[in-house]
């Protein structure tokens, strides 16, 4: 919880947070999977065989992560570990 004891001598606007710049890699992205309502998600792969989910809402923003590491969440939500978030 925040709590300010003195009110603000110049107004304030709101500032988006920032998120860290991804550093330029070539990614192969295969074609997108689509869901209904257009929820749309690719997988795709670079040069030094990291493995990247990105939506296709927002190109630019993905997680990455080594192919053995994206294979564990698959197999995770396959069997249910993801089900409570639905």
């Amino acid at each position: 919880m925040n709590l300010t004891t003195t009110a603000p001598t110049t107004p304030t606007t709101p500032v988006a947070p920032r998120v860290p710049a991804q550093p330029a890699v070539d990614i192969a992205w295969n074609e997108a999977f689509c869901s209904e309502g257009a929820n749309c998600f690719r997988f795709g792969l670079d040069d030094a065989g990291r493995a990247y989910i990105g939506s296709t809402l927002t190109p630019d923003a993905y997680v990455s992560d080594s192919v053995e590491a994206l294979r564990a969440l698959i197999c995770a939500v396959k069997a249910g570990a993801a089900d409570h978030l639905l």
